[in-house]
């Protein structure tokens, strides 16, 4: 397989427009394989710009929505991350290769919530065989109310949209940390949300633009 070279061109053309420019992103697309985060009908598709179906009415985000994502969120070596939405784990790996830099001596961690118990178990094994277990923590979890047991976190990020901001995500920030969260509609007509929270606990919302993605279950999310 070229999945290699795939790569390679996906991270230049990803760079060309615009999505990637920090050293630090770039350098995490290079090195996480996606394809290793797919079903296996679906690896040959791993570097197409494109979302792809991970079964559960569940999709891997498209690589120009995950680098968005990451660049925004403007990760430093040594946070502690929350990640709501966990999929096939792909983001958390993406986000693991940033803030848990091998011999880092301030390590950082991904802790990612995952509501669907088969995505849970596809997640967890697919970080294991990609030897990023000791940077990411899977837990099967409602994602939707966060996880107060590792609080406060440096970012938060919600891959699935919701009906509204949880308050509950904000409370759960650290002072001066930042929550990146799609809000809106079911399916579409939704905004990407990043939410600052200043050192003195006030916050600042800013607006980022349209996307599109699945809807957020659980306690503050959709009800089915």
């Amino acid at each position: 397989m070229f999945f290699k070279e795939w790569r390679e061109d996906l991270v230049k053309t990803l760079i060309s427009k615009g999505y990637l420019y920090s050293s630090k992103v770039i350098r995490s697309f290079r090195i996480v394989p996606r394809e290793k985060f797919l079903p296996i009908n679906l690896k040959k598709k791993a570097y197409i710009d494109t979302p792809l179906p991970i079964g559960f009415e569940q999709t891997i985000s498209a690589p120009h929505m995950v680098a968005i994502m990451a660049e925004v969120s403007d990760f430093k070596e040594g946070n502690k991350v929350l990640e709501i939405g966990t999929g096939s784990g792909y983001n958390a790996a993406i986000m693991a290769e940033i803030v848990c830099l091998k011999n880092y001596q301030n390590q950082g961690h991904v802790y990612t919530l995952e509501i669907i118990p088969e995505l849970y178990s596809f997640a967890k094994k697919n970080l294991e065989e990609t030897n990023y277990d000791n940077r990411v923590t899977v837990i099967l979890h409602d994602g939707s109310i966060g996880y107060a047991d590792q609080a406060p976190y440096d970012r938060i990020l919600v891959t699935a949209a919701a009906p509204k901001v949880p308050t509950v995500l904000i409370e759960q920030l650290k002072l001066g940390g930042m929550l990146l969260i799609p809000v809106g509609d079911h399916y579409f007509f939704q905004s990407l949300i990043k939410i600052k929270k200043n050192y003195d606990g006030s916050t600042v919302t800013e607006k980022l633009g349209g996307v599109a993605f699945v809807p957020l279950t659980g306690k503050n999310g959709w009800k089915s």
